[in-house]
Order: C-alpha cells, then sequence, then structure tokens
C-alpha cells in the first residue's frame, strides 16, 4: 500500500441517503453531476446532517439539489450501501474527512410535474437531468458507484413487479 493510501485507510464512512424518484411510467430521476460533467449520471444523494434521521436527510437533499417536494414515499431499503471513493478523490471530496460513503436508501413516487423540477438550486450539483429506465441505472453511474446501483436497482426491482 502506497503511504498516501495508508493515511486515508482509518478515516470514517460519511452517513449519506439516496432517493430513488419514479415518476408515473416508473422511470427513474438522473442528473449529471457539475462537478464531473462526463457522461455519468446518479440519482439524487446527500449527507446526513448531526441530529437528522435518514428520512428527513432524504426530503431535504432531494428538494436541495431538485427543488422536488411533491413525492410519496413508497419504501426504505432494507440495509445500508457501501462505497469507498477511488484513489485519485481521497483526501478532496468532503474535505478529506472521510474515505467513502454509507448510504441509506429510498424509494419515492413523484406526483409533481416535470417544470416544477429544478436543477438550478442556489448550490447546484447537476448540470442536467433525465427520466431513464430503471435498466439503465447501471450504465449510466461513476464506476465506484456501480455495486451500489447494482444492488439498488436489484431491491427496487423486486417491490415494483
Amino acid at each position: 500500500m502506497v503511504k498516501s493510501e495508508e493515511k486515508f485507510k482509518d478515516l470514517p464512512f460519511r452517513n449519506g441517503v439516496g432517493i430513488v424518484v419514479l415518476n408515473k411510467e416508473n422511470k427513474v430521476f438522473v442528473a449529471k453531476r457539475i462537478d464531473n460533467p462526463k457522461n455519468f449520471w446518479q440519482m439524487p444523494q446527500g449527507g446526513v446532517d448531526d441530529g437528522e434521521d435518514f428520512l428527513t436527510a432524504a426530503y431535504r437533499e432531494l428538494q436541495e439539489e431538485t427543488s422536488i417536494k411533491n413525492v410519496k414515499l413508497i419504501q426504505e431499503l432494507d440495509g445500508l450501501t457501501t462505497y469507498e471513493l477511488p484513489k485519485h478523490l481521497l483526501g478532496i471530496i468532503w474535505k478529506g474527512k472521510y474515505k467513502g460513503q454509507k448510504q441509506k436508501w429510498f424509494l419515492m413516487r413523484y406526483l409533481g410535474n416535470d417544470s416544477e423540477i429544478n436543477i438550478r438550486t442556489n448550490n447546484p450539483e447537476f448540470l442536467e437531468w433525465k427520466w431513464i429506465d430503471l435498466d439503465m441505472i447501471t450504465e449510466a453511474v461513476v464506476d465506484f458507484k456501480f455495486h451500489v446501483y447494482k444492488e439498488i436497482q436489484e431491491k427496487i426491482k423486486k417491490i415494483i413487479n
């Protein structure tokens, strides 16, 4: 192990949430990050603030990133998913305090119209957004989150089928 990796291995995982937002056609909301404008798309996700429970964090993050408020919780997904940052992002993302993220995911139904979605928020994280088939989420995601999206995809399929 390289010295620089050595100093990161004992860092904790950040507590986070992820939200799978389905529209009326069961398509999944994904957006392209401003800080990684390559053709990678992700579902809304973010950190849990001190004293905040996972569900409250999920609603807050969803609204902060997409302006979406008009949702109904379908289900909290079982367990937590974990991913580690790739070496080139260690010490950079999240002010270098974490080596990855431990996430609780939620499945929600979007009840609004597409015109209510606004990613040009006070602190925008996304360049553009779209609805995609659930089968496509693993093809759109950055490689270090592939296993997370695969696991989420399988859990969602069991719920909506």
